[in-house]
């Protein structure tokens, strides 16, 4: 049976929704796209019609995932403009954020897997990072040039999640989260 145009629309930009997610909780290798599809709830044979290879869905994906991250971002700022920075701080360096795994960070998800992929892949990637560092750069006073401030503050932030996440001691991963978030501020105030 044929879709729409508009279904077709519509199927492609759920399965790019879908692999967001799935690929932040099982990395780009971890899952195949008959299980990507059938999260999205369609076929495999699907997806040869709306995508010329996983690689472009991944790259898709990709630039999906960092605009949902800067979103978060967005909503933790508005949601507190006294102290946008402390806002943002609180979400991303906390335990919640650290046990979301398919709707967390996707630096922090997929960061290394990322390194080995496409141009493509990689300019999506690059594209959100600029985004938190033009968003760091306004909260912090530097305006949208990314600075060395911004970028010491952003690798802070990352690997902090980061190496929360590595670990299965809960009060070591909490005093990552907490050093950085001191490291921050005192860098902030600098």
């Amino acid at each position: 049976m044929r879709v729409s145009r508009k279904q077709a629309a519509e199927n492609r930009e759920t399965v790019i929704s879908v692999a967001s997610r799935l690929f932040r909780e099982h990395g780009f290798d971890g899952i195949g796209l008959k299980d990507l599809m059938k999260g999205a709830g369609l076929t495999q044979g699907a997806f040869y019609k709306q995508f010329a290879s996983k690689e472009d869905l991944v790259a898709q994906a990709s630039r999906r995932a960092m605009e949902s991250a800067t979103h978060r971002w967005a909503d933790a700022t508005e949601a507190n403009p006294e102290n946008p920075l402390g806002a943002v701080l609180a979400f991303y360096l906390s335990m919640d954020h650290r046990q979301e795994r398919m709707d967390g960070c996707p630096i922090v998800a997929l960061g290394s897997d990322a390194a080995r992929q496409s141009a493509d892949v990689k300019a999506s990637f690059e594209a959100g990072i600029r985004d938190y560092l033009e968003n760091l750069g306004h909260l912090i006073g530097e305006g949208e040039e990314p600075s060395g401030k911004a970028m010491a503050i952003l690798s802070t932030m990352v690997g902090a999640v980061v190496l929360s996440r590595v670990v299965n001691d809960p009060d070591l991963a909490q005093a990552f989260l907490d050093a950085a978030t001191e490291q921050v501020r005192e860098t902030v105030a600098a």
